[in-house]
């Protein structure tokens, strides 16, 4: 026993000796990360390229020419740009798109957050009233537009409401009316689509804690205190990000106001989109019809980057900070 002890003793200590990667081994795992960027990336990058970068190029290639769709393409530089930044009625079309951004961050913005907040609560058919929201936005744009179609028709469901209440002076000629006509058409969008940005301002609303509002209240804080103190405050980056898709929507308007009036009357609800289709495929002016699509995408490029830059980094930032704390 005291020999094994005194061997044991005189053994040297076991010296382990971490493998260090060769040249080789570094040049395959490379490999393996760039064969699954490859996997993972390639077919959304085929995607993107076929279907946004490809048609974004021939678009710009058609707008420098004069092409009806038929003969061969006849070169006209920047004319088409020209006409159509000249042209009263593309500029009356902007003027449309604008008029939408405006109403939709007016009205529709604080209505959504509105109702988000009530929806937010617990109240009694809760659920209910949350379904009723958001329904018409699971509705295709073609049906809405002809069930709103079908109600506005003169005799039709809203003339019989406002005469059946005592308001058969309101009744109007709702789609035929340039005055009114862009103002009713923004209903109908409104109607559309502000169930899903009452469902986005709701999943915001989830993310806040519940105990800042206690703790605000027990503080003495009044309910309207700590709503625009603590909720509206960080519900701000949801807000920012309903803002973009809002403005983004207004300005690309097309289904709604197409099946509805066609840009009429007299181009009163002609959108970039409605003036687009209507140059370029119903009078087969292709390589006109491109130049809008172009200006179109350069009026959003911008806006997104602007709104990027300006208002969204700083939430992608913050974001990208507390990944990394984490």
């Amino acid at each position: 026993m005291i020999e094994e002890a005194q061997g044991i003793a005189e053994a040297p200590p076991r010296v382990v000796v971490a493998a260090v990667p060769t040249a080789s081994t570094r040049a395959g795992r490379r490999a393996r990360r760039r064969l699954e960027l490859a996997l993972l990336l390639g077919p959304a990058l085929v995607l993107f390229v076929t279907f946004v970068l490809a048609p974004i190029v021939v678009a710009a290639y058609y707008s420098l020419h004069s092409w009806n769709g038929f003969g061969p393409l006849q070169w006209a530089g920047l004319a088409n740009y020209r006409q159509a930044l000249s042209d009263s009625v593309f500029q009356h079309a902007v003027l449309h798109n604008l008029i939408f951004v405006v109403l939709t961050l007016v009205v529709q913005m604080p209505v959504s957050i509105g109702l988000a907040l009530l929806l937010n609560r617990r109240i009694r058919g809760r659920g209910l009233l949350r379904l009723v929201v958001f329904a018409p936005y699971v509705l295709s744009e073609a049906i809405t537009a002809v069930i709103w179609l079908l109600m506005l028709q003169p005799g039709g469901f809203v003339d019989g409401m406002l005469k059946a209440v005592g308001l058969g002076g309101l009744v109007h000629q709702w789609l035929a009316d340039g005055s009114i006509v862009l103002y009713v058409l923004f209903v109908v969008i409104t109607w559309k689509y502000i169930g899903f940005g009452v469902i986005l301002l709701l999943a915001g609303l989830q993310g806040i804690p519940g105990e800042l509002r206690e703790a605000a209240l027990l503080d003495g804080a009044k309910p309207w205190e700590a709503t625009r103190h603590i909720t509206l405050p960080l519900l701000a980056p949801t807000i920012r990000v309903w803002v973009f898709l809002g403005v983004i929507g207004s300005l690309q308007l097309f289904d709604l106001v197409w099946i509805m009036t066609l840009g009429g009357p007299a181009g009163a609800s002609t959108t970039m989109a409605t003036y687009l289709i209507d140059r370029g495929f119903r009078r087969y002016e292709f390589g006109y019809g491109s130049a809008v699509a172009v200006v179109l995408f350069v009026i959003c490029f911008v806006f997104a980057l602007l709104y990027q830059r300006f208002a969204l980094r700083r939430d992608t930032a913050g974001a990208v900070t507390r990944m990394v704390g984490a």
